[in-house]
């Protein structure tokens, strides 16, 4: 953990590590995302998708953002890096 700590700081990026999954919240989890549950039938309308692409050349690297919600909505998003990164 320390690792991802001193690997992000080079970005002012503040690496937060989580701390042990309680058994019930698993439980929740697994019960919630596990096919034709009642909840997710009744979520199934506020289901939310993000789709995200990358790139980088020798001009320069960025990624496309799309956010698609419920009822409809779309948020797309282009964002341009200022640092150098690699589509890897």
């Amino acid at each position: 953990m320390v690792r991802w700590a001193v690997e992000v700081s080079e970005f002012d990026v503040q690496y937060d590590p989580q701390g042990p999954i309680k058994g019930q919240v698993y439980a929740d989890f697994v019960a919630e995302l596990s096919p034709g549950s009642a909840r997710q039938e009744e979520e199934a309308s506020f289901k939310w998708v993000i789709s995200v692409d990358g790139s980088s050349n020798q001009s320069g690297s960025g990624a496309g953002v799309i956010l698609e919600g419920p009822n409809g909505l779309l948020i797309e998003q282009a964002l341009r890096f200022a640092f150098k990164a690699s589509n890897n």
